[in-house]
């Protein structure tokens, strides 16, 4: 199966469960990568035959920036279920949400989740 991955979107949200990343916000990092035949687009060279990926940057952009969810997994979810939804080439999409602020008392780069969704 191809891909089209998009890697390290950065965006500024205010998801966390504790009330001061509501208030504050932090910046999230996303990775998308869809699963879908791109060998028409290979031949024909026409956007109708692939999916946009700056539209899929547009949809991962307004669900990061917008209505604030208190689980990573949630955000996740809902970009999969959008690229779903709005993309019917794509067969499986991946989505990654990076935390490089975390409310947790150590060292670590970030914490990450990966949510996979198939038609």
């Amino acid at each position: 199966m191809d891909k089209i991955k998009l890697q390290e979107m950065a965006f500024y949200g205010h998801h966390g469960i504790d009330s001061e990343e509501n208030t504050l916000g932090q910046r999230f990092f996303i990775d998308v990568e869809m699963d879908l035949d791109l060998s028409g687009a290979g031949e024909s060279d026409n956007i109708e035959d692939s999916v946009n990926y700056a539209e899929v940057f547009s949809l991962v952009q307004s669900i990061a920036e917008g209505t604030p969810c208190k689980l990573l997994e949630r955000v996740a979810g809902k970009i999969n279920e959008e690229i779903l939804v709005r993309y019917s080439k794509v067969e499986e999409v991946a989505t990654t949400v990076h935390k490089p602020s975390v409310p947790i008392h150590g060292i670590l780069k970030d914490v990450s989740v990966t949510l996979h969704k198939k038609r």
